[in-house]
Protein backbone atom coordinates (compact mmCIF):
# COMPACT_ATOMS: atom_id res chain seq x y z
CA UNK A 1 0.00 0.00 0.00
CA UNK A 2 1.53 3.53 -0.67
CA UNK A 3 0.24 6.59 0.94
CA UNK A 4 -0.46 9.87 -0.91
CA UNK A 5 -0.81 13.21 1.16
CA UNK A 6 -1.22 16.64 -0.19
CA UNK A 7 0.24 18.96 2.11
CA UNK A 8 1.89 22.34 2.46
CA UNK A 9 4.87 23.26 4.73
CA UNK A 10 3.26 26.18 6.09
CA UNK A 11 -0.27 24.54 6.85
CA UNK A 12 -0.24 23.29 10.72
CA UNK A 13 -3.06 20.75 9.97
CA UNK A 14 -1.28 18.93 7.80
CA UNK A 15 1.72 18.72 10.18
CA UNK A 16 -0.11 17.80 13.10
CA UNK A 17 -1.68 15.41 10.58
CA UNK A 18 1.05 13.81 9.05
CA UNK A 19 2.95 13.68 12.23
CA UNK A 20 -0.18 11.55 13.16
CA UNK A 21 -0.64 9.31 10.69
CA UNK A 22 3.23 8.48 10.45
CA UNK A 23 2.97 7.33 14.59
CA UNK A 24 0.26 5.41 13.85
CA UNK A 25 2.28 3.75 10.64
CA UNK A 26 4.72 3.14 13.41
CA UNK A 27 2.95 1.67 16.08
CA UNK A 28 0.85 -0.83 13.70
CA UNK A 29 4.60 -1.33 11.72
CA UNK A 30 3.56 -0.59 8.85
CA UNK A 31 6.43 1.95 7.99
CA UNK A 32 8.52 -0.28 5.97
CA UNK A 33 5.54 -1.80 3.91
CA UNK A 34 3.47 1.51 3.67
CA UNK A 35 5.49 4.35 1.38
CA UNK A 36 4.50 7.55 1.99
CA UNK A 37 4.18 10.98 -1.20
CA UNK A 38 4.29 14.05 -0.11
CA UNK A 39 2.47 15.71 -2.64
CA UNK A 40 2.65 19.16 -3.02
CA UNK A 41 0.02 22.00 -1.94
CA UNK A 42 0.38 25.93 -1.74
CA UNK A 43 -2.34 27.15 0.92
CA UNK A 44 -2.00 30.93 -0.84
CA UNK A 45 0.54 30.85 -3.60
CA UNK A 46 -0.11 34.28 -3.85
CA UNK A 47 1.69 35.12 -0.65
CA UNK A 48 4.97 37.06 -1.00
CA UNK A 49 8.60 35.91 -0.51
CA UNK A 50 9.17 38.79 2.07
CA UNK A 51 6.22 39.91 3.92
CA UNK A 52 6.05 42.41 6.82
CA UNK A 53 2.44 41.15 8.23
CA UNK A 54 2.07 39.28 11.24
CA UNK A 55 0.15 35.75 11.09
CA UNK A 56 -2.53 36.98 13.66
CA UNK A 57 -2.90 39.54 10.22
CA UNK A 58 -2.92 37.28 7.46
CA UNK A 59 -5.18 34.41 9.37
CA UNK A 60 -7.85 37.32 10.06
CA UNK A 61 -7.77 39.13 6.77
CA UNK A 62 -7.44 35.27 5.28
CA UNK A 63 -10.42 34.00 7.03
CA UNK A 64 -12.21 37.25 7.94
CA UNK A 65 -12.12 37.82 11.45
CA UNK A 66 -10.93 40.46 13.80
CA UNK A 67 -7.71 39.66 14.80
CA UNK A 68 -8.55 39.36 18.50
CA UNK A 69 -10.46 36.30 16.91
CA UNK A 70 -7.63 34.96 14.65
CA UNK A 71 -5.09 34.81 18.11
CA UNK A 72 -7.64 33.08 19.66
CA UNK A 73 -7.57 30.03 16.47
CA UNK A 74 -3.89 30.61 16.59
CA UNK A 75 -3.32 30.05 20.27
CA UNK A 76 -6.08 26.64 19.72
CA UNK A 77 -4.28 25.05 16.89
CA UNK A 78 -1.06 25.80 18.89
CA UNK A 79 -2.63 23.52 21.65
CA UNK A 80 -3.18 20.89 19.64
CA UNK A 81 -0.22 20.22 17.81
CA UNK A 82 1.41 20.35 21.59
CA UNK A 83 -0.77 17.70 22.58
CA UNK A 84 0.84 15.69 19.64
CA UNK A 85 4.48 16.67 21.22
CA UNK A 86 4.83 19.45 18.21
CA UNK A 87 6.16 22.71 18.78
CA UNK A 88 3.54 25.02 16.60
CA UNK A 89 4.83 28.52 17.13
CA UNK A 90 2.30 30.31 14.81
CA UNK A 91 2.11 33.31 16.35
CA UNK A 92 5.99 34.03 15.07
CA UNK A 93 5.64 31.90 12.13
CA UNK A 94 5.99 33.72 8.94
CA UNK A 95 3.37 33.92 6.29
CA UNK A 96 5.06 33.81 3.18
CA UNK A 97 5.09 31.86 0.07
CA UNK A 98 6.10 27.97 0.26
CA UNK A 99 7.22 27.28 -3.26
CA UNK A 100 11.06 27.04 -3.13
CA UNK A 101 10.39 25.01 0.26
CA UNK A 102 8.32 22.58 -2.47
CA UNK A 103 10.88 22.73 -5.15
CA UNK A 104 13.20 21.31 -2.40
CA UNK A 105 11.17 18.50 -1.27
CA UNK A 106 10.91 17.41 -4.97
CA UNK A 107 14.72 17.60 -5.23
CA UNK A 108 15.17 15.48 -2.27
CA UNK A 109 12.23 12.89 -3.14
CA UNK A 110 14.73 12.70 -6.59
CA UNK A 111 17.39 10.83 -4.85
CA UNK A 112 15.16 8.13 -4.15
CA UNK A 113 15.63 8.18 -0.58
CA UNK A 114 12.50 8.17 1.29
CA UNK A 115 13.95 8.77 4.90
CA UNK A 116 16.08 12.19 3.21
CA UNK A 117 12.58 13.27 1.53
CA UNK A 118 11.33 12.76 5.20
CA UNK A 119 14.09 14.28 6.86
CA UNK A 120 13.63 17.50 4.29
CA UNK A 121 9.99 17.61 5.21
CA UNK A 122 10.14 17.37 8.51
CA UNK A 123 13.30 20.03 8.83
CA UNK A 124 11.38 22.56 6.72
CA UNK A 125 8.34 22.25 8.81
CA UNK A 126 10.30 22.65 12.23
CA UNK A 127 11.91 25.74 10.47
CA UNK A 128 8.43 26.87 9.75
CA UNK A 129 6.31 26.24 13.00
CA UNK A 130 9.10 26.27 15.85
CA UNK A 131 12.08 28.67 14.56
CA UNK A 132 10.10 31.18 13.54
CA UNK A 133 12.32 31.81 9.94
CA UNK A 134 10.77 32.04 6.73
CA UNK A 135 10.32 29.30 4.43
CA UNK A 136 10.80 31.31 1.32
CA UNK A 137 14.12 32.68 2.30
CA UNK A 138 16.88 31.11 0.17
CA UNK A 139 20.01 31.45 3.04
CA UNK A 140 16.84 29.52 5.79
CA UNK A 141 16.23 27.07 2.69
CA UNK A 142 19.89 26.69 1.84
CA UNK A 143 20.94 25.94 5.32
CA UNK A 144 18.34 23.48 6.36
CA UNK A 145 17.50 21.07 3.29
CA UNK A 146 21.85 20.97 3.54
CA UNK A 147 22.03 20.32 6.90
CA UNK A 148 18.70 17.77 6.40
CA UNK A 149 20.95 15.99 3.89
CA UNK A 150 20.24 17.22 0.37
CA UNK A 151 24.38 17.98 -1.47
CA UNK A 152 24.56 21.85 -1.32
CA UNK A 153 25.46 22.69 -4.70
CA UNK A 154 22.53 20.69 -6.07
CA UNK A 155 20.03 22.74 -3.56
CA UNK A 156 22.24 26.15 -4.90
CA UNK A 157 21.48 24.89 -8.90
CA UNK A 158 16.92 24.56 -7.89
CA UNK A 159 17.00 27.52 -6.06
CA UNK A 160 18.64 29.70 -8.70
CA UNK A 161 16.52 28.69 -11.52
CA UNK A 162 13.09 26.84 -12.45
CA UNK A 163 13.47 23.08 -11.54
CA UNK A 164 10.60 21.57 -10.14
CA UNK A 165 8.21 24.26 -10.43
CA UNK A 166 6.12 22.19 -12.72
CA UNK A 167 5.89 19.11 -10.83
CA UNK A 168 4.82 21.58 -7.87
CA UNK A 169 1.81 22.73 -10.23
CA UNK A 170 1.34 19.09 -11.42
CA UNK A 171 0.95 18.19 -7.84
CA UNK A 172 -1.66 20.72 -7.09
CA UNK A 173 -3.59 20.25 -10.60
CA UNK A 174 -3.72 16.57 -9.33
CA UNK A 175 -5.62 17.29 -6.59
CA UNK A 176 -8.22 19.89 -7.79
CA UNK A 177 -9.01 16.65 -10.35
CA UNK A 178 -9.01 14.53 -7.53
CA UNK A 179 -11.63 16.62 -5.59
CA UNK A 180 -9.35 17.03 -3.03
CA UNK A 181 -10.05 20.57 -1.14
CA UNK A 182 -10.10 21.84 2.36
CA UNK A 183 -11.32 25.23 4.28
CA UNK A 184 -9.92 28.20 2.41
CA UNK A 185 -11.84 31.51 1.98
CA UNK A 186 -9.61 33.84 0.07
CA UNK A 187 -9.31 31.17 -2.50
CA UNK A 188 -11.89 29.48 -3.19
CA UNK A 189 -10.76 27.50 -6.42
CA UNK A 190 -7.63 25.74 -4.54
CA UNK A 191 -7.70 22.96 -3.20
CA UNK A 192 -5.91 21.24 -0.21
CA UNK A 193 -5.99 17.98 1.88
CA UNK A 194 -4.65 18.82 5.34
CA UNK A 195 -4.83 15.63 7.22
Amino acid sequence: MEIKYWSDIACPFCYIGSTRMKRALKELGLTASTPLVFKAFQLDPTLPVETSDSMVDNFANGHGMTTTQAKSQIEQIMQMGAGDGLNVDLLNAIPTNTLDAHRLIKLANSFGNAELTEKVIDAFYRVYFSQGESIADHGVLQRVAVKAGLPAERVRVVLKGQQFVDDVHNDEIEAQRLGIHGATVRYPRRTVLCN
